[in-house]
């Protein structure tokens, strides 16, 4: 084993052990526990996860790395409150979202979790302004202050004096920046990229990674979820996945 992993001692596993019986852990930002996420398929049922748990601590830069078929964009897509597990409980910011409803999903989404994706999502006719706006504008935010939080979003990314500008007038790796400002507007609790280097070029895709980095250095907790391992690389924890389980759940320093 590389001499940059750091194993949990063997105390530390009984404390995790323990955790885990007694239920969530309150200090985490996220507290997931004997997730089980269940898709009948005709007469089958396929189990893409099974019996996940985990804490993730606020503040930590975490990538999530599998292959095609292991269960990574499952548990994506349950962290970012797209769906629900079959079975188990989850804890974002001591709200219990296992047991929520899709209009109660929907509002966490906004409030706790800042998505970037790999194709940008972005609105080909409006400027990078007002793409940045986006999520104030559904969340109610009126004009003058959205302007003023979107432009101090486009600010954090270096991508300011290119507000005015539509996405077909950007690079990639502007138009990813834009993405990222766009789900930092909210100050999400939750910064969670989906391959957010998979459409780039190997120059723009480590300069949006020291990105991440500086994000996570001001106080973000990052969760990216990748296939790639020099991308894992750059975060400060990985978990694996494989098959549903958790293969390896490793401190780089």
């Amino acid at each position: 084993m590389s001499s940059n992993v750091i194993i949990a001692s063997p105390i530390e596993n009984v404390i995790k052990a323990k955790t885990e019986v007694n239920g969530h852990d309150p200090k985490s930002l996220i507290s997931m526990r004997n997730i089980w996420k269940t898709y009948q398929m005709g007469t089958e049922k396929v189990h893409a996860l099974h019996g996940v748990s985990f804490d993730i601590p606020r503040g930590e830069y975490i990538a999530i790395i599998g292959p095609s078929g292991s269960g990574k964009s499952t548990l994506m897509n349950l962290i970012g409150c797209l769906d629900t597990p079959s079975e188990g409980e989850y804890w974002l910011n001591s709200k219990n979202v296992s047991e929520m409803d899709d209009d109660e999903l929907a509002r966490i989404r906004n409030q706790e979790v800042g998505f970037v994706f790999q194709t940008f999502n972005l609105l080909a006719r409006a400027t990078a302004l007002h793409n940045v706006e986006l999520p104030l504008i559904y969340g109610g935010v009126g004009s003058a202050q959205r302007h003023e939080m979107a432009k101090k979003a486009l600010e954090a990314v270096d991508l300011a004096e290119r507000m005015t500008h539509r996405p077909n007038e950007l690079s990639g790796g502007q138009r990813q920046r834009v993405a990222i400002a766009r789900a930092l507007v909210n100050h999400p609790s939750i910064l969670l990229a989906d391959e957010p280097t998979g459409a780039l070029d190997t120059h723009t895709s480590m300069e949006i990674m020291d990105l991440f980095e500086r994000l996570h250095s001001e106080g973000n907790t990052i969760i990216v979820v990748t296939h790639e391992h020099d991308i894992a690389a750059r975060a400060h924890r990985v978990i694996s996945i494989r098959d549903g389980l958790i293969e390896k759940d490793e401190r780089i320093r």
